[in-house]
């Protein structure tokens, strides 16, 4: 199974984001991570990798927002162990769009790779009917 961490500078973001995915995906792994670690706007290195060595999911995606979300992501990611490293991927994709497209997928039974594309097609797709 799939799990997905929310990496947001926004404790909402990220809560909000995970509660759309859980509504829609159901019994996906969802592990927001929002704002610093005192509670405002940033990131939190260390919640970023307790998400992430919290997971049960057999494969592991993690979303992230903007500038230094992906900074604390990538430097978390590079130093977990390497086992754990292979099975974990950052996704560059728009958050809430990939993470949701992505979740449904996981929830389906589909493996990360599956899921990344999926997230990675919500580059691409446009909202209004009719529009490319």
């Amino acid at each position: 199974m799939v799990g997905l961490v929310l990496v947001s500078h926004s404790a909402e973001i990220a809560e909000g984001t995970a509660t759309l995915v859980r509504q829609m995906a159901g019994e996906v792994e969802v592990a927001p991570v929002g704002g610093d670690s005192d509670g405002s706007l940033g990131t939190d290195p260390e919640g970023i990798q307790a998400a992430i060595e919290g997971m049960q999911a057999d494969e592991v995606l993690v979303f992230v927002d903007i500038g230094s979300a992906v900074l604390s992501a990538e430097t978390v990611v590079e130093m977990l162990t390497p086992e754990l490293r292979e099975r974990v991927r950052i996704v560059d994709t728009p958050f809430v769009e990939g993470a949701f497209a992505a979740g449904v997928l996981a929830q389906a039974g589909a493996d990360a790779a599956e899921c990344e594309s999926a997230a990675l097609e919500s580059r691409t797709e446009s909202k209004l009917h009719g529009e490319t």
